[in-house]
């Protein structure tokens, strides 16, 4: 049955599976699972009588992070497939009764991402670096961290830049690893290319996004040490 439209709060009563597609199945013989696989994939959830299949990361990345670091929000990982890949997913899960929910990961960017590449070779103020978090630090000559905040990997959540002409500069932060920079939610160019995201996705046929590390968009601009900065990356592991 054919999944239908007009039913907007399906997501509260769904059971959903999560498929991690690198390792759910293989389906071009590579030894690595891929979109195809979970194409070839779709009778057998089909039959668990789930409402819905959750696609972790299929986006290019250098997989730091199990490909949670980012480098193109609209595109398919050629390792998973390709964007026609995707949408013969969606639109086969549909004929099955099923709905494709997407990861998205708005928190942070993988350091390979155009963006932080523009923001390295720009000056500190810039438009480049106020798509991010690029704060100057502490102590004599800048050289310790602008705050105590930790990485949800352990060890401080800064990392410290070469600036363009060789000196030590400006730190950036990472709530996750040092390859994860974060994105600076008050800057309107972010919000916009966010949304811009989910119109691609949707306009593919998606029927729904989990939100990877709601909880980190929101922070305090004038960047305070806090009492329990382990219990502040903790909490990061509650998603939308």
């Amino acid at each position: 049955m054919r999944v239908g439209t007009h039913d907007d709060s399906w997501w509260s009563r769904a059971a959903v599976y999560q498929v991690y597609p690198r390792s759910f199945r293989d389906g071009n013989g590579d030894g690595l699972g891929d979109l195809q696989g979970v194409i070839d994939g779709l009778g057998h959830l089909e039959s668990l009588s789930i409402d819905a299949v959750w696609l972790s990361p299929f986006y290019p990345s250098p997989q730091n992070d199990s490909g949670y670091d980012v480098s193109d929000p609209r595109a398919v990982d050629p390792m998973f497939g390709t964007l026609d890949d995707f949408a013969r997913l969606v639109d086969q899960a549909h004929e099955r009764g099923l709905r494709v929910i997407v990861d998205i990961v708005p928190n942070h960017v993988s350091a390979s991402h155009p963006w932080f590449v523009e923001a390295l070779s720009s000056p500190a103020g810039s438009p480049a670096r106020r798509r991010f978090h690029f704060v100057d630090g502490q102590g004599e000559a800048g050289e310790l961290p602008p705050n105590n905040w930790e990485s949800i990997f352990g060890g401080p959540a800064w990392t410290r830049v070469k600036e363009p002409d060789g000196s030590w500069g400006q730190w950036y932060l990472h709530l996750f690893d040092h390859t994860q920079p974060d994105l600076n939610w008050v800057n309107d160019e972010v919000r916009i290319d966010a949304l811009n995201t989910l119109a691609f996705w949707l306009d593919l046929g998606v029927d729904g996004f989990r939100v990877d590390v709601a909880l980190g968009l929101a922070k305090d601009m004038t960047y305070p040490d806090l009492i329990d900065p382990i219990g502040m990356s903790q909490s990061l592991r509650f998603d939308l």
